[in-house]
Formats: C-alpha cells, sequence, structure tokens
C-alpha cells in the first residue's frame, strides 16, 4: 500500500464531515475496497481518521487539531483577522483573505456579517479558479503584467467557465488585469458565482513590495451592488491601513 493511495482517502474523507461508508469510500477512490481499509486502519492509527458510531469514517481529531493549530499559527492570519471583521460588520458582507496557488486561490481567513450572513459556497481551505474571482484577479494583476505573460499562463487549456460573466481567454483576462492595476483593485462581478459580487484589495503582509494575499468584500448583488463596493474602495484600502500600501 503506498503513500500516495493513504493520502488519497484522506483527502477524500475531507469531503464528508459527516462521515462516509467504505463502499462509498471504495467507489469513489477507485481501489480494491482491502486498499482502503488498509488506509483507513493507517490513518486511523495514527489518529488522522475515525470510525463513529454509525460506522462512518470521519476525519480523525488529530488530524483537526493539527490543522486548526496551523491555520491560527499563519502569521498573515493573525494579522489580517482585525481588518476582515472590521470589514464584515462595516459592510454587513462577508470578507475572505485568500493566496494565491498556482492557478488557484486558496481561502485562508473568512468572516460573516455580525447578522444577515448568508451561506457562500467559499470555506476556509477551500479553492476556485484565480481567473474567476477578484481575490485571484488581484493576485495574477501583480503577477502577469503583460499579455505574453497571460498567454502563458492560460497556455493551451480553457479556462473554466463559472457564469456567463467569467473572463475565458486571455485577451479578456489582460485586459481586465490591466484595468485592475489602473484602480488599484479588482472586481468580480457575479464572474464566480451568481448573485455575488466582490472588491479585492491586496495585503502586503510578508513582502514589502508583492502582495501576499487579497482581502475581498464579497456581497450580495440585491443587498450590495457592485457600484456601492466601488464608492466604498477608499474606506475599504483605509481600514486595511498599512496591510494594504506596499513598502518601497
Amino acid at each position: 500500500m503506498g503513500s500516495d493511495r493513504v493520502l488519497a482517502v484522506l483527502k477524500e474523507l475531507a469531503r464528508y464531515p459527516d462521515g462516509v461508508g467504505l463502499d462509498e469510500l471504495t467507489r469513489v477512490i477507485g481501489s480494491p475496497k482491502p486498499t482502503v481499509h488498509r488506509a483507513l486502519g493507517a490513518l486511523r492509527r495514527a489518529g488522522l481518521a475515525d470510525q463513529d458510531t454509525r460506522g462512518q469514517y470521519v476525519l480523525g481529531d488529530e488530524f483537526l487539531r493539527m490543522a486548526f493549530a496551523h491555520h491560527e499559527a499563519r502569521p498573515e492570519h493573525v494579522r489580517v483577522l482585525p481588518v476582515l471583521e472590521a470589514l464584515a460588520e462595516r459592510f454587513g458582507e462577508t470578507v475572505h483573505y485568500a493566496v494565491l496557488d498556482g492557478r488557484e486561490v486558496v481561502y485562508r481567513a473568512k468572516v460573516d456579517p455580525p447578522t444577515g450572513a448568508v451561506r457562500l459556497t467559499s470555506i476556509v481551505g477551500g479553492r476556485n479558479p484565480a481567473h474567476a474571482t477578484g481575490v485571484g484577479k488581484l493576485l495574477l494583476a501583480h503577477r502577469l503584467t503583460t499579455r505574453e505573460a497571460v498567454e502563458e499562463w492560460t497556455g493551451d487549456t480553457t479556462l473554466e467557465r463559472r457564469t456567463p460573466q467569467t473572463r475565458c481567454t486571455a485577451a479578456e483576462l489582460h485586459r481586465d488585469l490591466e484595468a485592475t492595476r489602473e484602480r488599484g483593485y479588482s472586481l468580480d462581478d457575479q464572474e464566480n458565482e451568481p448573485g455575488v459580487n466582490c472588491l479585492a484589495l491586496p495585503v502586503y503582509a510578508t513582502s514589502p513590495t508583492i502582495p501576499s494575499g487579497a482581502v475581498s468584500v464579497s456581497a450580495l448583488t440585491y443587498r450590495t451592488p457592485l457600484h456601492t463596493l466601488v464608492d466604498a474602495a477608499a474606506e475599504m484600502r483605509a481600514l486595511l491601513g498599512p496591510l494594504g500600501e506596499p513598502h518601497r
């Protein structure tokens, strides 16, 4: 039994917070049942998986302890969290902090407003395509500064169209990234999720010149239209304070 198979089982378990049976896990992973069962045994011995009273397999307490301890210890998470809380309270919408990982963004922190929260698809540790999100386009704008760079990044693959608004070609994405650099912030006009728009700003938590991540206010369009976020961009930047400014 290889380590790749054990890790595959661990990753699949994370998709089932309410637990999953051995038969279902075997079907999804596409490995023989004895192989999956041995992988689960190895994970259980390490405390990374467990079996509840119904016989369903879930992530183990040791895995959760390590994940949350690691998450809480991230310096940028600790520094950015008060800003996220202030933005969520001010605008009454969900606020994210995300970083770029290849062609995707990873959400490192998420704060819902004190009241009126509506569940979005994003979760801490979750991923979305960079080209379809405000945080992703903000970070790409600082890395893909020419049309050639955008074309190299997109390559021969077809960018996923999450909604009718998604920028799916190198030309569209390049124009959007140029506008982002000129404005100093990026916009997501229902490009990743219908009915949700956002404005994203850079965060300089670990580098004086390159954003380590981006903060976004993700708003329901019927409650906070995109133009309302644009009108408040300067206020958002002020709330970010020094974290939102490069240091030359």
